[in-house]
């Protein structure tokens, strides 16, 4: 009677043990299999943006190569008026998960804030580089522009930013921003902003015929503009083809892990058949 009564509560309390540890293992496997499944749609819809991105991306260099072509004729002088302040310009977007595409800019920045911080304005076309440099140079931070990266970029949202970033004094300046090179590859790289008394001001400017003060405003205006509207298809294309890399990694990693998890699942199911027959067999042949 002893060993009676003390076997039977070992029966049957070791198989909810087992069966626990089943449960907890079946239900992080089922979340990474759902998690492969929303990575495998990501990737599938980002190669889809990716192919419109990039189509886009050779109409839009015309814009950019042709208004860095002036400043490069001209070669306006990188002098900052004594009133003037140093401007940089991230372009990121409001969307994550496409690898390092933003950190990258926002590092390029922090970089050069920690140089020199004081009389230096940050314009930031995106909310991700914000929530980057907001902790330790919001200060700095005199223009966002969010609502960025959901829709391909167009030229009037590049006009509406470039109206924007006009009414700013500054004296010197740079755009920061991905070009990219390949779908596996993209490099940081800026785009300098003149002042218009540095471009006014340049001797280079006399090759060019009746060319006054509103010629030049103008110009500046509709240049500005057009680098970025470059470089948001730059960015765009850059943050595509990221996400695509990155979803399909994480697609592969998730494939890892069911592998690994589906191993586990079959050999605790199997140690719990195997423990549950000891101890029937156990219990049946102490009767």
């Amino acid at each position: 009677m002893f060993r009676n009564s003390t076997m039977q509560p070992l029966i049957g309390h070791q198989p909810n043990r087992g069966m626990a540890t089943l449960k907890s293992i079946s239900l992080r496997l089922k979340s990474v299999k759902n998690i492969q499944k929303i990575t495998q749609s990501m990737k599938m819809v980002s190669a889809a943006k990716y192919a419109r991105a990039e189509r886009e991306l050779r109409a839009a260099r015309p814009y950019g190569e042709g208004s860095t072509v002036f400043y490069e004729k001209i070669k306006p002088e990188e002098k900052e008026p004594a009133e003037g302040s140093k401007l940089l310009v991230a372009v990121t977007s409001d969307r994550g998960l496409c690898g390092a595409v933003h950190t990258s800019v926002s590092r390029q920045i922090r970089n050069e804030l920690a140089e020199k911080s004081d009389n230096v304005k940050i314009v930031c076309i995106g909310d991700k580089s914000r929530s980057i440099l907001q902790r330790l140079y919001g200060k700095n931070i005199v223009l966002v522009a969010n609502e960025v990266g959901r829709k391909p970029p167009t030229f009037l949202d590049a006009a509406r930013i470039a109206e924007q970033i006009s009414q700013l004094e500054f004296g010197t300046g740079k755009i920061i921003y991905n070009r990219f090179k390949s779908v596996v590859s993209y490099t940081t790289t800026d785009l300098p902003l003149y002042h218009r008394d540095a471009v006014a001001a340049s001797p280079n400017l006399a090759q060019y015929d009746s060319v006054d003060d509103s010629v030049i405003q103008s110009y500046l205006e509709f240049s500005l503009a057009s680098i970025l509207y470059y470089t948001l298809k730059e960015g765009a294309c850059s943050e595509q083809s990221s996400r695509m890399s990155a979803m399909d990694n994480a697609s592969k990693n998730a494939g890892e892990m069911i592998d690994k998890l589906s191993l586990l699942f079959n050999r605790t199911r199997q140690a719990v058949i195997t423990r549950e027959l000891i101890e029937i067999i156990s219990g049946a042949s102490a009767l």
